[in-house]
């Protein structure tokens, strides 16, 4: 843990603008300039207080939110030099409340007599659980796993969100009064239907899960995975035996998760196969470097397309050069050529379970996500949706954004209901 003189310091280069563009930059709305005056001041509680009343997921945002796209690339001070480590100061705080047993008390308005059920407990779904429990709502969150968190407890590996963290969530989210229900799958234990006829408003925050692939080879094979399955036995301390060679098929923070996670289980070796080149490649600078430094191989510009199999194992994957044109990825002539593999993951993305929300008469956008209005409703009069399941490529924070908005559209809805 850093040196609180070093983290005053830090704060004290915050200019204290008038008009705050990190703030502005922030999905989530963090008060900045207020949480980082306090620690100037060296109200390390306050500064906690200003974090936890905004988000009540400042520690989880303040380890995996991409903040070279948010606060640090709206920081004032980012223009010409160096901006304020505002994910650094955030850092220091949550994780002094969490050595001090520092408790927030959220401020909670009377109870109401209306009932709200979330389905799934993923960022956006917690979120609004969490900011409808403050605003008086009987909140019940139906979670198909075992344990509340989402990508949060399943997806995200522990080197990158210590599992203390997302405990600690945990007993925020009971804090609040909220029920919880795990095990409670949607379409086999509960509909949507059903829970219209016990509950005010239902918020759908189930995520993406199914994983993207494609075909590398014509007969069934050993060792080919999804990046959902490495991550989820990782994240549950199963080793996956006889890894060897690994090649993981894709460029963002999911690839490079998988990447160092394989590494972890006792991989031979693991290499990052990425179609473009590292300008375009979507994982962030600093796990790139985490990765490199855990000792993954990063190859660009190249594309696996098949695979070698004897005795139903993998022995080669057979790739082949690309270059980008005009955003158009092009393969190079008769540039094949194979790299030692054993294993493939494929971490090329995640998309909504179509089927199952189709079932539920949900209808679906030409995205493939859920269809939502302005309001978060779906087709469906109050049945809201936000996260994964309604926006490509979302970030933990974006989620939380929507989980927060999508709580202020429930809260309107069942109020001019109410009145009817």
């Amino acid at each position: 843990m850093d040196n609180l003189q070093d983290i005053i310091n830090e704060a004290n280069k915050c200019l204290n603008c008038k008009n705050p563009l990190c703030k502005k930059g922030c999905p989530i709305e963090t008060k900045i300039p207020e949480f980082i005056n306090e620690i100037k001041q060296n109200n390390l509680e306050k500064a906690y207080e200003i974090l936890q009343e905004n988000n009540i997921m400042s520690d989880v945002c303040s380890n995996v939110c991409p903040f070279e796209e948010y606060c640090l690339g709206h920081c004032v001070r980012g223009i010409k030099g160096k901006p304020v480590n505002i994910p650094k100061l955030e850092k220091y705080i949550n994780i002094w409340a969490r050595e001090n047993n520092v408790q927030y008390e959220y401020k909670k308005e009377e109870q109401n007599e209306m009932n709200i059920a979330i389905i799934g407990s993923g960022p956006s779904g917690l979120e609004c659980a969490a900011e409808l429990a403050k605003r008086g709502f009987n909140v019940t969150i139906f979670e198909r796993e075992k344990e509340i968190g989402g990508l949060l407890s399943y997806g995200i590996p522990g080197f990158r969100l210590p599992r203390n963290i997302t405990d600690k969530l945990t007993t925020r989210i009971l804090s609040l009064g909220i029920n919880i229900k795990t095990n409670i799958e949607l379409g086999k234990d509960i509909t949507v239907k059903k829970l219209k006829e016990e509950f005010d408003a239902v918020f759908i925050g189930i995520g993406a899960d199914v994983p993207s692939t494609y075909c590398l080879c014509e007969k069934d094979c050993n060792n080919i995975y999804n990046s959902n399955y490495i991550l989820r036995e990782y994240n549950a301390k199963r080793i996956i035996k006889n890894l060897g060679d690994v090649i993981i098929i894709g460029g963002g923070n999911v690839a490079t998760d998988c990447a160092r996670a394989v590494i972890r289980m006792g991989a031979k070796s693991s290499t990052i196969v990425y179609r473009r080149d590292i300008k375009k490649m979507p994982a962030r600078e600093d796990e790139l470097k985490a990765a490199v430094q855990d000792g993954v191989e990063i190859i660009y510009n190249t594309k696996v397309i098949s695979v070698d199999i004897e005795n139903d194992k993998i022995k080669a994957a057979k790739c082949i050069k690309t270059e980008t044109v005009d955003d158009e990825i092009k393969d190079l002539k008769d540039s094949e050529f194979f790299i030692k593999a054993n294993s493939i993951v494929y971490a090329i993305g995640l998309k909504l379970d179509k089927k199952l929300v189709e079932n539920e008469g949900i209808e679906i956008n030409e995205r493939d996500l859920i269809k939502i209005d302005k309001n978060y409703m779906t087709n469906i009069d109050g049945v809201f949706a936000g996260g994964d399941a309604t926006q490509n490529k979302s970030t933990v924070c974006m989620a939380v954004n929507n989980g927060k908005k999508a709580a202020e559209e429930i809260e309107k809805y069942c109020k001019n209901r109410n009145r009817l």
